[in-house]
């Protein structure tokens, strides 16, 4: 074997060893990059339903909880809560829900499948700011003597009911969106699927 064919030998050598750890390399890098192109574990969450437990929702009280990166309230309203309706059902934009944009089971007095449970994208449709719940009433709501109970939109003042109903000539277009719900149960919501409610 002259040198020529050693020196050849050991540089097709040294190629293939250095090419196969730069293959290795080249993947090594590839698979994070590769990786961070699926979506993470929290996006993937951000737009699935998501199931909340109301058990130990009391009567009066409110829960928010995250769907699509959006508060959603839960509210068990009382007795009083839903007399309020009748009382404000001529003071408010759009009573029955008649708008397209909220499911058919919004389309009543209460906006609800239950009469008492609530789910209302706690979202203002004027400018997006989310509004404040003014859940006492008269005087001591601090919003006006006669004063119902429902929300309050702190940006510009916009006021809405307890369905979630906004009240005539206020800067708010429509009423609280209701988002796409289901019970699964008498204690389990499924929040952004509906179906067979």
């Amino acid at each position: 074997m002259s040198v020529d064919q050693k020196v050849d030998g050991s540089r097709r050598q040294l190629l293939l060893v250095t090419s196969a750890a730069g293959g290795v390399a080249a993947a090594a890098a590839a698979v994070p990059f590769v990786a961070s192109l699926t979506p993470s574990e929290r996006a993937k969450a951000a737009g699935a339903p998501v199931e909340v437990d109301i058990g130990k929702l009391a009567p009066g009280q409110m829960m928010t909880v995250e769907w699509r990166g959006k508060p959603v309230w839960i509210i068990n309203r009382t007795k009083e809560m839903l007399d309020s309706l009748k009382k404000t059902e001529g003071e408010v934009s759009d009573p029955n829900s008649d708008k397209p944009m909220q499911p058919e089971y919004a389309k009543n007095e209460t906006r609800s499948i239950k009469p008492e449970i609530l789910v209302a994208v706690g979202i203002c449709t004027h400018l997006g700011c989310s509004p404040s719940d003014k859940f006492k009433t008269g005087a001591e709501s601090g919003v006006s003597a006669d004063w119902p109970g429902g929300f309050l939109c702190p940006c510009h003042g916009s006021t809405f009911d307890m369905a979630g109903r906004v009240y005539k000539s206020k800067p708010a277009p429509d009423n609280l969106e209701i988002p796409p719900h289901k019970y699964l149960s008498d204690a389990k919501i499924l929040i952004g699927e509906d179906g067979k409610a």
